[in-house]
């Protein structure tokens, strides 16, 4: 095995137990929903891997922090497919940041800050806006029946209730990554792009 799929795999094995961590402290974590749902620093790292090594890697890492969420048992896990679609899928498309890892590399090294936002933003972006749509399809299709009084459309109720952490979850993950790699670009970017 090479050097560098050696680094790779435990570079993700790393930052996704890092994700765990984060996942499970409590004071790091803000849970603001009896059904799961939380504003938390969790998906950094992963944002961190997809930047560094691109999508496999950040697939990688997300599909890995969503199979750990269930064998540990901190997963909120109702229904099969729920389990599936929420820690499965939800968590393993955050790798899709790394579709803008190599503009990310390049505006940090060059020193580019304006630019090495966007493309931070774009990517924590795409990763979060993936996650929310998994999370709301399944709140349509299995949580209708906990939807509280009041609420008389799932579609809504759906949305709302995941928008609630995911946007604020999007906009700490943003800075918290962006501050990051422009505070120690050379720690995390790789040499090798």
């Amino acid at each position: 095995m090479s050097s560098k799929r050696t680094l790779f795999l435990v570079e993700v094995a790393i930052f996704t137990a890092f994700a765990l961590l984060l996942d499970i402290i409590p004071f790091l974590s803000f849970k603001i929903w009896g059904q799961g749902g939380s504003i938390s620093f969790a998906m950094i790292p992963v944002f961190i891997v997809a930047f560094r090594w691109g999508m496999k890697g950040g697939l990688l890492s997300g599909f890995l922090w969503g199979i750990l969420q269930i064998a540990l048992g901190v997963a909120d896990m109702y229904f099969f497919w729920q389990i599936v679609i929420e820690y499965g899928l939800a968590f393993t498309v955050l790798g899709f940041a790394g579709a803008v890892s190599k503009p990310v590399q390049q505006a940090i090294k060059a020193g580019n800050i304006k630019k090495s936002f966007v493309y931070i933003m774009a990517g924590v972006f795409i990763g979060s806006a993936l996650r929310f749509l998994c999370h709301f399809y399944a709140g349509i299709v299995f949580f209708a029946q906990w939807m509280p009084e009041g609420w008389s459309n799932i579609w809504i109720y759906s949305l709302v209730y995941n928008i609630s952490y995911m946007f604020p979850s999007f906009i700490l993950c943003t800075i918290i990554v962006f501050f990051l790699f422009s505070k120690q670009p050379r720690t995390l970017l790789r040499t090798a792009v």
